[in-house]
C-alpha cells in the first residue's frame, strides 16, 4: 500500500513535469506556482529541472487567523496550518521571484503586519521556531496587480455590449417575491438604489457584518435596498462549520431586525457572465458595491465592480486600500467600526440623491483607476519582463543560492514529509453516490 499522503505532492510534481515537457516538446523556461500546494509543487519541479520559478501566494492564511502560529494545535484538525506554513516557507524561499498583488501583502501597513512579513519570525510551539523565515526587503519581491476579464466585466455605459437577454433572469434573482432555495426575502421598493455585495459566507468576508450595519442604520435602510450574494441559504446544505454558523447568524439578523422588504439574500452564483451583467444592472439602479471583509489580500470583486462602473466601498485592511484612492475612485471603510462605515455609505447616497452627477463622477474615477493599474495586459507585460530579468539573475547567481536550496531540501525531507502524513486525503463523491479517495 502506498502512503499517498506522504508522496502525493512529490508524485504530482513528477506527473506535472512529464506532462508539461511532453506538451511543450522540451523543458519550460518558467514555472509559476499559485497557492500553498501549487507553489510547493512548483518548487520541487524548479529544483529538479533547474528552471526559473515564480510564486504567487494569492492568499497566505497566517494573517487571516490571529495567533494561528502560537495556537496552531487548536486549528490543526480543520486547517492543518503546521503543514501549510511549512510549505509556504519552503516555496517562498525557493522561488527566484515572487509576485504580489499589493504592497500590503509584503510588508503590511503602519497598523497591520504584511502576509509575507508575518513569516519573518514566529513559533509553532512543540514543532519548530522560525528565526529568519523571509526577508521582505529581498529584491525578489514584485508588485504586479491582476485585473478583471474585460470581456465579462466591462462598463455599464457600453450599451451595445450589454447582455440584455440575461435581464429577466437577473430580475428573477433580485425581485421575484416567491422564496426559493436560491433566494429569500423581498424588496418592497424595487426603485431604490441597491447596495450590492458578493463573497464567500465566512467570518473573514464579514457578510453578516454588512447586513448588521445595514440593519442598525435607519437612514441607510430608508435610502437603499441591500442585496447580498453569499453561500447557501439552507445550513443543512453546507459541510463547512464556519459557513453554517454564518448562515444561522444571517437568519437571526433577518428575524431580529425585520429585514424582509429591504433585504435580499441570494445563494452563491457561479455564472461569471451573468455576474458581470449583474454588476451592471446594479449600476442601472445607481447603487454601489460594498466589500466589508475583515481582511482582504487583494480584492478581485472590488476590481470587477469598478470595471463595470459601480461605485465601491471596500475594507481598509488589505489590498482594497491600494486599489481605491479614498474619496476619489471609491471609499475605504473600516470593518471594525461598522456604525461609521454605514454612515459613510448613507452620506454617499444622500449626496447622490441631491446631486446625481456625484454618482457618475465616482463611477468614472473608478473606471479610470482600473485602466491605469488593473488590467491583464499590464499584468502580462510586467510578468514577461520580470521572467527575463530573474531568469538571467538565476543564471549568474547560481553559486550564491546553492546553500539555501540545500537547507530547504533538508527542511522538506525532515519536517514537511512527516507533517503531510497528518493531512487526510480529499474525499470525493462518485456518480453512484459512493465516497472515493
Amino acid at each position: 500500500m502506498v502512503d499517498s499522503n506522504k508522496t502525493s505532492i512529490f508524485l504530482r510534481s513528477q506527473d506535472v513535469t512529464k506532462e508539461v515537457t511532453a506538451e511543450l516538446k522540451g523543458q519550460p523556461d518558467l514555472i509559476i506556482g499559485n497557492y500553498s500546494d501549487g507553489n510547493l509543487v512548483a518548487s520541487l519541479i524548479a529544483h529538479k529541472e533547474g528552471i526559473t520559478q515564480c510564486n504567487i501566494a494569492h492568499a497566505l492564511e497566517k494573517t487571516k487567523y490571529p495567533d494561528s502560529d502560537i495556537y496552531w494545535k487548536n486549528f490543526e484538525e480543520k486547517y492543518h496550518f503546521s503543514c501549510q506554513f511549512t510549505a509556504d516557507l519552503i516555496a517562498m524561499n525557493h522561488a527566484d521571484f515572487i509576485i504580489t498583488s499589493t504592497y500590503q501583502e509584503i510588508a503590511g501597513s503602519k497598523d497591520t503586519v504584511g502576509q509575507y512579513e508575518s513569516h519573518t519570525a514566529f513559533t509553532l510551539p512543540g514543532l519548530y521556531r522560525v528565526v529568519h523565515g523571509i526577508d521582505v526587503f529581498d529584491p525578489k519581491f514584485n508588485i504586479v496587480s491582476p485585473g478583471a476579464d474585460m470581456q465579462i466585466y466591462f462598463p455599464y455605459t457600453e450599451k451595445q455590449n450589454r447582455l440584455t437577454a440575461l435581464h429577466s433572469s437577473i430580475e428573477e434573482l433580485l425581485f421575484n417575491p416567491k422564496q426559493t432555495a436560491e433566494h429569500m426575502c423581498v424588496l418592497n421598493d424595487p426603485k431604490k438604489p441597491i447596495i450590492f455585495s458578493m463573497a464567500r459566507l465566512d467570518r473573514v468576508k464579514n457578510m453578516t457584518g454588512l447586513v448588521e450595519w445595514f440593519a442598525k442604520n435607519k437612514r441607510l435602510r430608508e435610502l437603499v435596498n441591500l442585496v447580498v450574494v453569499a453561500g447557501d441559504i439552507d445550513p443543512s446544505k453546507s459541510m463547512d462549520r464556519e459557513e453554517v454558523a454564518e448562515i444561522e447568524k444571517m437568519h437571526e439578523l433577518i428575524k431580529e431586525y425585520n429585514l424582509n422588504g429591504q433585504f435580499r439574500w441570494i445563494c452563491a452564483q457561479k455564472n461569471r457572465v451573468r455576474n458581470g451583467e449583474l454588476y451592471r444592472y446594479i449600476c442601472d439602479t445607481k447603487g454601489a458595491f460594498v466589500q466589508p471583509a475583515i481582511y482582504e489580500a487583494f480584492g478581485l470583486t472590488v476590481v470587477e465592480a469598478m470595471s463595470c462602473g459601480l461605485p465601491t466601498f471596500a475594507t481598509c485592511h488589505g489590498g482594497p486600500a491600494e486599489i481605491i484612492v479614498d474619496g476619489v475612485s471609491g471609499f475605504h471603510i473600516d470593518p471594525y467600526h461598522g456604525d461609521s462605515a454605514s454612515e459613510r455609505i448613507a452620506d454617499f447616497f444622500e449626496r447622490c440623491k441631491t446631486d446625481p452627477s456625484y454618482w457618475v463622477k465616482i463611477s468614472n474615477s473608478g473606471l479610470q483607476r482600473i485602466y491605469e493599474r488593473y488590467t491583464w495586459k499590464i499584468y502580462a507585460d510586467r510578468l514577461m519582463t520580470l521572467s527575463g530579468v530573474y531568469g538571467f539573475w538565476k543564471y549568474v547567481s547560481k553559486l550564491e543560492r546553492r546553500e539555501t536550496r540545500r537547507y530547504l531540501e533538508m527542511f522538506y525531507t525532515l519536517k514537511y514529509r512527516n507533517l503531510v502524513k497528518t493531512v487526510p486525503l480529499a474525499v470525493e463523491e462518485s456518480a453512484d453516490g459512493q465516497s472515493t479517495e
